[in-house]
């Protein structure tokens, strides 16, 4: 049915981009307000789906406008909303973003309707999921629906690639162990590890050792790090030189760009190639969903 089914958190984005940060108590202003649709699972729906995949979104937005606006967005990208559910009387998830004049963003989340994705949603999708080659998923909703996912994605023998984001103190060992692959960035990598100081292929070497089956390291321009199941060394994956307008949202196209890959067969390596590809070229436009490429703007 899917080559990726995404599960996770939909949200309208607010952007607003500044000459510098604010510090404490201080005002600053900045461009225009920009809306947009975001969110990491809808993000991660979208980028794979604008790449030409199979794709699903499982997530719960509001009646409200900006419910409007993800799913306008979703259809837009091409991804399948017939398991995005549309809860009455909530509002759908925000996230506010500053966007400094280095393309570097700090951002706020207010959970909103995403707070309200639960495990019996989950395992209604039940039969999506089991005709998914890739389940994608966050934690941007609660985590008890994502235990849920990984669990039905195990009975059902599906796939899962897992962006533990926003990163826990610690990482529910049963996640963990479902990830393939773990794709984390290096701040996450250092927490989830908890080496603290270190290097990201010895960080990489931990969370295999606590149980992933495979780990992706995001290193920004610098491209990532990836340790399959049974490799005694992590591979490096060069960035792609790119002018940075914007980061926000980058994350999610390579994710998306790799699951992706994976559910058409390719190895992990070859994979991550293609996403860094992907993320490279969504950090060249403003925007999360927005700055995402078609495979055709890749040139594939």
């Amino acid at each position: 049915m899917y080559e990726v089914l995404v599960i996770g958190s939909a949200n309208a984005d607010l952007m607003v981009r500044v000459g510098r940060r604010p510090g404490p108590g201080e005002t600053v202003t900045g461009t225009d307000l920009m809306e947009s649709a975001g969110g990491k699972g809808a993000n991660q729906a979208a980028a794979a789906a604008r790449l030409g995949a199979r794709t699903a979104l499982l997530a719960r937005v509001g009646d409200d406008a900006f419910g409007r606006l993800v799913l306008d967005a979703q259809r837009a990208a091409g991804s399948e909303l017939r398991h995005v559910l549309v809860e009455k009387g909530a509002r759908t998830g925000t996230a506010m973003i500053v966007v400094g004049p280095d393309g570097d963003n700090t951002i706020v989340v207010s959970p909103g309707a995403n707070a309200h994705l639960t495990p019996d949603d989950v395992r209604a999708a039940r039969e999506a999921v089991a005709a998914s080659a890739v389940v994608s998923l966050q934690l941007e909703v609660p985590p008890e629906t994502v235990r849920a996912a990984v669990d039905v994605a195990a009975e059902t023998g599906t796939r899962v690639v897992l962006n533990p984001s926003p990163a826990p103190d610690a990482l529910d060992a049963r996640l963990l162990s479902a990830a393939d692959p773990l794709v984390v960035n290096e701040h996450e990598a250092r927490q989830l590890s908890g080496l603290g100081d270190g290097s990201p292929g010895r960080w990489a070497r931990a969370l295999r050792e606590r149980g992933a089956r495979s780990v992706v390291v995001t290193l920004g321009g610098e491209g990532a790090l990836v340790l399959e199941a049974g490799a005694a060394e992590p591979v490096a994956v060069p960035g792609v030189e790119a002018e940075v307008v914007d980061t926000t949202g980058a994350g999610d196209a390579f994710t998306g760009a790799l699951a992706t890959r994976l559910a058409r067969g390719a190895s992990l390596p070859d994979a991550v190639r293609f996403a860094v590809r992907v993320g490279a070229a969504a950090v060249t436009r403003e925007g999360a969903q927005s700055s995402y490429p078609t495979a055709d703007e890749l040139a594939l």
